[in-house]
């Protein structure tokens, strides 16, 4: 025979667990990805876009590790919320991440020379900039952005390649 106290007390953690479980269930949603994490991904995104570009894209991977990319410094719109600087790093580190990939410099404006003519040297421009007004969902608000790359030998004011790349970061998440 079981004690009346001993039943009492396995009721009252069965009851207890129960609603832990459902108050578990019933919790707010997961928190948005953080800025780093919403930065990486769109650095990845822009990564894999140059690195596929039709400049070298059909190069074997040896051709590929020849080629020298500069990254120019990036113009963001503060209204984003974002450090021109803070995006480079995320850009420059989904670049070198990169297997087999270019050589990857940062780029200063003394590095402008018309007068080399290398084939296998590339400047990498960025923008990022707000492509909207701010969307309020019914959890959350997102920003919308565009980004737009650009390809160019250093000394060359034509663009040989240009892609634009357009999404929203959540707003909690900057």
């Amino acid at each position: 025979m079981s004690h009346p106290i001993g039943r009492l007390v396995k009721a009252r953690l069965a009851i207890l667990l129960t609603l832990g479980l459902l108050a578990g269930c019933a919790s707010a949603p997961e928190a948005p990805p953080s800025l780093r994490q919403a930065l990486l991904g769109l650095s990845e995104r822009a990564a894999e876009l140059v690195l596929t570009q039709p400049a070298w894209s059909g190069a074997g991977s040896s051709a590929r590790q020849d080629i020298v990319l500069l990254l120019g410094e990036a113009e963001v719109d503060a209204r984003l919320g974002i450090t021109s600087k803070r995006f480079g790093e995320s850009l420059s580190r989904a670049l070198l991440a990169a297997p087999e990939g270019p050589q990857v410099l940062d780029w200063q404006p003394s590095m402008a020379s018309r007068e080399a003519d290398n084939a296998n040297l590339w400047l990498l421009e960025s923008r990022l900039e707000p492509d909207g007004p701010v969307l309020a969902l019914s959890d959350r608000d997102l920003l919308p952005y565009r980004l737009t790359l650009a390809l160019r030998h250093p000394g060359d004011d034509e663009v040989r390649w240009q892609r634009v790349v357009s999404g929203a970061f959540d707003t909690t998440a900057l």
